[in-house]
């Protein structure tokens, strides 16, 4: 199995702690063999998380032969990080676990010298204070996680989610991610370049986009022009420009183009259906155009992905 390590340290931030024990323990697939083993490795027996402490049931002896490690966020990231916990964070690097922390998390990682010369982020608050203190760290402070490869950063909060579902898309495909997040009622549209958060406006404007961005989920096969998308949102189209930037942190085309990616990989993965028949079903104008735009988000033609995916389908019961 695929042991996914989530670190427990003294001042961790709770929340970030309960969502990659959640999402990659509802991962099921065919081959129970390659599933997640969610494995909670404490600092001290007993941690402390704010407004009660946690018992883990493992130890940072642990944290070495993970395939993957997460590392929450704490409370006060300009405290000092214990030096057991920089050490095994090290060793663990060094084995090839792959590594990604959350929020504030981002502030072990720079200890153990793992965001050197990198991009990361962290949550927006804190932002500031980790380019401060290792300024040869590149820290963006406006996206919701930041893919290295080996090493993964996320912001704040509910970005822990969007990063852990984009780990578990990575190891075994759309269909599987999507599922996870619908057991979880969680989105899956947010990618890791999106604003950290929402720029709203005065209450009664109609600056809210969530209506309208699951519609364009649910109809991005069909030809949506900017005029199209500005008229159900109610503004005029200079305004929903800006406002759909502000709001997603990129362009209503791109939002469309990554919609269309995303349902032409579930299909890939799930359906018998062509390569071409695949470009016309999620809207793109011709065969040629999706093979470039999908190699193009993801790195691979859509043969290669299919070959990757196809046979790893998820059981979609809880």
């Amino acid at each position: 199995m695929h042991t996914v390590a989530v670190l427990a340290m003294n001042g961790l931030v709770a929340m970030d702690t309960a969502i990659p024990c959640d999402l990659f323990g509802r991962v099921r697939l065919p081959e129970p063999a390659r599933e997640y083993c969610v494995r909670v490795c404490g600092e001290t027996p007993e941690v402390r998380a704010g407004a009660y402490n946690l018992r883990a049931p493992w130890t940072l002896a642990h944290l070495p032969h993970a395939d993957t490690i997460i590392v929450p966020g704490i409370h006060n990231p300009e405290l000092p990080i214990p030096a057991p916990i920089v050490s095994a964070i090290q060793t663990a690097a060094a084995n090839g676990a792959r590594i990604a922390s959350i929020c504030t998390g981002a502030f072990v990682l720079a200890a153990a010298g793992l965001l050197r010369g990198l991009r990361a982020t962290t949550h927006w608050n804190a932002a500031d204070l980790l380019a401060e203190r290792y300024p040869d760290i590149c820290v963006d402070r406006s996206v919701l996680y930041v893919d290295n490869g080996r090493i993964l950063t996320s912001a704040g909060a509910s970005s822990g989610l969007d990063l852990c579902l984009h780990l578990i898309r990575r190891d075994h495909g759309q269909a599987v991610a999507a599922t996870v997040a619908r057991l979880a009622v969680a989105p899956l549209d947010r990618e890791g370049g999106q604003a950290q958060f929402i720029q709203y406006e005065v209450p009664g404007s109609s600056s809210d986009l969530a209506p309208l961005l699951a519609w364009i989920d649910e109809h991005s096969h069909e030809s949506l022009s900017i005029a199209i998308l500005a008229e159900r949102a109610a503004t005029s189209t200079r305004t929903f420009i800006r406002r759909f930037k502000d709001q997603t942190g990129t362009t209503p085309l791109q939002w469309i183009l990554s919609s269309r990616i995303r349902h032409a990989q579930e299909l890939l993965e799930m359906s018998q259906l062509s390569i071409d028949e695949v470009a016309v079903k999620t809207g793109f104008d011709n065969p040629a155009n999706f093979r470039e735009r999908f190699r193009r988000a993801l790195g691979v033609s859509p043969k290669v992905y299919r070959r990757t995916f196809s046979s790893r389908p998820i059981n979609n019961l809880p």
